[in-house]
């Protein structure tokens, strides 16, 4: 079964002393968010960031930066990759382990790696001809690449085995981050250690902020019926960053994350099946990648700013009621960066995801309007007879 690695891990000093990261220490690993942590691995290297890339492979366009930045560079920062399969523990440990030979350790950390739940017909092993034909697909294919709630562990199209007594999805998306997690808060705790042990008979270190950004997604939010599980995941993600928030003042460890809208990734345009949600003709909009990573950026290194711009609400953060300073609905406003603090990400937008009383996403880049045919094609599913058999 295909996995993914997800990781990215980077020296916090380049991020506090100055507007460009100035050294750094790093890993990422990617698979279906992977245009999203290569983007964002990307606008690191160029800011003299070293990097460690953690996947079970690298796309062609990662082993070309790999390769581009493999050696030391006053320009740019280097790159190493570290094969990873993030549902498996000892991995992810031995991925600190490289960050600390490498570079000598990390204080950024981003469990990006993350898979999407398919979208149906085309791994209907009773699909129709014609369904069949609207998809551009000559054949069904048997099995689906990864877990599918709508086809149960057992069926002929699912790749979760009863006896496994897990689901895949469930693993990479939501366990892998919560391990990672646990892991580099130790390591941070555990660094801070040895360099307070090292100084001092010196003047003691001045106090930073270590990073820990989570990739959720506007599933965090919203519900749509075809892909149950990974809106639960999203979901967990959201409200496992919001619980470690205190961590930020009482250990200056911050914990944050994005919520992306559409992204334009190979998650979306190599697979028809989901293509054929997004309906552009009637409004839909593709978010980059690229704009993801700037907001990353700009949350684990801000160049010394605690906020940053983002749109206004329509309704306000506390108690439903209305604004009144006549900003009106795409208005802007300064929030302040710090631990659980959730940014959704649309077309050109950057919206804080509240935790009570918010109005959900909006705006460009957060719809896909043919969702309802996925839905149609569940209820037709499931009438007929051979579901969960």
């Amino acid at each position: 079964m295909v996995s993914a690695g997800g990781m990215l891990f980077i020296s916090k000093s380049l991020l506090v002393n100055s507007p460009q990261f100035q050294a750094g220490y790093g890993i990422v690993g990617r698979k279906n968010s992977h245009c999203i942590n290569l983007a964002f691995a990307h606008l690191l290297l160029r800011r003299q960031c070293n990097v460690v890339f953690a996947d079970l492979a690298l796309r062609p366009e990662a082993k070309q930066i790999v390769a581009a930045h493999s050696s030391p560079s006053r320009a740019a920062g280097r790159a190493v990759f570290q094969q990873t399969d993030v549902r498996e523990w000892p991995q992810l440990e031995r991925m600190f382990h490289t960050a600390t030979k490498e570079f000598g350790g990390a204080d950024i950390v981003c469990p990006g790696a993350g898979v999407y739940e398919p979208v149906l017909l085309p791994y209907l092993c009773f699909a129709t001809p014609f369904h069949l034909s609207v998809l551009n697909c000559t054949e069904p294919k048997f099995q689906q690449p990864f877990s599918s709630f709508w086809y149960p562990p057992g069926s002929s199209a699912s790749r979760d085995l009863p006896g496994s007594s897990r689901y895949a999805l469930l693993d990479i998306n939501l366990t892998h981050p919560i391990r990672t997690t646990q892991l580099g808060i130790a390591h941070f705790l555990s660094n801070r250690s040895r360099s307070s042990s090292s100084s001092a008979s010196s003047s003691p270190p001045i106090p930073f902020t270590n990073h820990i950004i989570h990739i959720s997604s506007i599933a965090g939010q919203v519900t749509p019926l075809f892909a149950p599980m990974y809106n639960a995941s999203k979901h967990g993600i959201s409200g496992f960053v919001r619980s470690l928030a205190p961590l930020d003042h009482h250990h200056q460890i911050r914990v944050t994350a994005v919520a992306p809208g559409v992204i334009d990734t190979p998650l979306w345009r190599d697979n028809p099946e989901k293509l054929r949600l997004v309906d552009e003709s009637a409004g839909d909009k593709w978010v980059s990648a690229e704009e993801v990573a700037e907001v990353m950026g700009m949350l684990v290194g801000s160049g010394g700013k605690e906020e940053i711009e983002v749109v206004r609400s329509s309704a306000v953060e506390s108690g439903g009621a209305e604004l009144s300073n006549g900003d009106g609905p795409e208005g802007k406003r300064m929030v302040r960066i710090e631990g659980g603090l959730i940014l959704e990400i649309g077309k050109g937008r950057i919206r804080k995801v509240e935790q009570f009383n918010d109005e959900g996403p909006r705006g460009a880049g957060t719809t896909a309007g043919k969702s309802s045919l996925a839905d149609g094609e569940i209820f037709d599913m499931l009438e007929s007879g051979e579901w969960g058999v």
